[in-house]
């Protein structure tokens, strides 16, 4: 199966050398949110770090929340130009969970040459493989931190294409990759590896199959199986067991594709993630102790009763234009309550509950962009607003799902806009404006 191989073979050596500098003994700077962290959603990958402006584009216009860089490594070919600590900084901030490669020795028996190997050599049970795998792991703890990256990070070890047969080769490299675990354990970070589902990921689990414990897995797996599946399954050939499952699998699952998102294009590799505790939503707030999920928004007026009543009533006193009981009577107050929100944003003015008021009632509040992968109440608002504004029931969980990718697409298509599945500041304000 094709890697990235290709990418950096055509690379220079001064690439490598101008690499090498970014690594100088600089002071560590100030830690972003530990990353990926708990997250299930879309992340790509690509040889030369993105500026900012790109990535600021592909957030508003991509489906991506995730995005891999190449810290360093005597391998490393890729451009790294852009990659500094505001960089990471700035991508932190806003909502980006970054995935560090480090692209060090490589298998001795790789299918292509590279700037430096893993030491094959058996003495000592491989001792030297594993001192260079100690050595690598350290090294890229020092760049993480000089960028910012966070304790507990999962810093990901880049083993390309190497061939199962040679006993030494394979024994060496799993030595080399078990170092690395434990020397980022001992560092506070998290170990990941990538590889080909059919070379390092295979050769892992079936060394854990055969003989448990003699080499120590990393927490979470990188696998390129260019199947064009978004999902984290491996076929039984490879992974046997229930190794780094729930939650510890990225799947490189489209190679060196190019991409457009807006006006700006990339090469990438499409990846789909599911780590930590994957995308949990937290617990609801501003629910008043009354429900405010339902598989249909009824058109209401006065005389009405009923649990829909109760939670228009609710939704009017967090918008401070009702302040009377939650007595599910869809009284005077209710009524008028209901005609100056419509009022405050341009509805018509009638003092029911139609499907326009249901929308714009429902997406209220802060409007930050969300899309797969996204959790929390602004989700949950999207879920609701949508299921009035399209007239059909959108699972309202707080979890930024598939289900919820489509609905929004659909909005998208009837109001003749791009169908990105992301929701933007301009489609938080059609959202709050009641537009259908």
């Amino acid at each position: 199966m094709r890697t990235r191989t290709g990418r950096w073979a055509a690379r220079g050596v001064l690439a490598l050398l101008a690499g090498a500098l970014t690594l100088s003994g600089l002071p560590a700077h100030a830690a972003t949110p530990v990353t990926p962290g708990n997250f299930t959603g879309f992340a790509f990958d690509t040889c030369v770090t993105p500026d900012s402006a790109t990535m600021d584009e592909w957030r508003t216009r991509s489906p991506f929340w995730g995005v891999g860089v190449y810290l360093g490594g005597e391998a490393t070919t890729c451009d790294r130009t852009n990659l500094t600590s505001a960089w990471v900084n700035r991508q932190a901030k806003r909502g980006w969970r970054i995935l560090p490669i480090w692209v060090g020795p490589q298998a001795a028996c790789s299918t292509v040459p590279y700037a430096a190997d893993i030491d094959p050599d058996p003495a000592s049970s491989y001792a030297a493989a594993a001192q260079q795998g100690r050595s690598n792991a350290t090294a890229a703890v020092r760049a993480a931190k000089n960028l910012g990256i966070a304790s507990r990070s999962t810093l990901w070890y880049d083993i390309e294409d190497f061939g199962l047969a040679d006993d030494h080769c394979r024994r060496s490299t799993l030595t080399f990759l078990s170092a690395w675990t434990r020397r980022l354990h001992a560092l506070g970070f998290t170990s990941g590896v990538y590889s080909n589902v059919s070379a390092a990921v295979d050769a892992l689990d079936y060394a854990d199959t055969v003989s448990p414990g003699s080499y120590a897995l990393p927490d979470q797996i990188w696998y390129a199986w260019d199947n064009g599946r978004a999902d984290t399954y491996i076929d039984k050939r490879w992974v046997r067991g229930d190794n780094w499952t729930p939650h510890a699998r990225v799947h490189q699952y489209e190679l060196d594709t190019l991409a457009t998102y807006g006006d700006v294009s990339m090469v990438i590799d499409h990846n789909f993630m599911d780590v930590g505790r994957g995308s949990v939503a937290p617990r609801a707030k501003g629910t008043c102790g009354v429900r405010l999920d339902f598989a249909d928004y009824r058109h209401l007026r006065r005389g009405k009763r009923g649990a829909q009543v109760k939670a228009v009533q609710c939704l009017l006193r967090k918008k401070r234009v009702y302040d009377g009981r939650l007595h599910g009577r869809y009284d005077r107050a209710t009524w008028r309550g209901v005609r100056s929100f419509q009022r405050s944003r341009d509805l018509r003015v009638t003092g029911r509950m139609t499907a326009p008021t249901w929308t714009a009632l429902h997406a209220q509040g802060p409007g930050p962009i969300v899309k797969q992968g996204s959790v929390g109440d602004a989700v949950r608002r999207v879920q609701r607003s949508l299921t009035a504004a399209l007239d059909r029931k959108v699972a309202v969980s707080g979890v930024f799902r598939r289900g919820t990718t489509k609905a929004v697409r659909a909005y998208q298509r009837e109001r003749g806009l791009e169908r990105t599945g992301v929701v933007t500041r301009a489609l938080w304000n059609d959202l709050k404006t009641g537009r259908r």
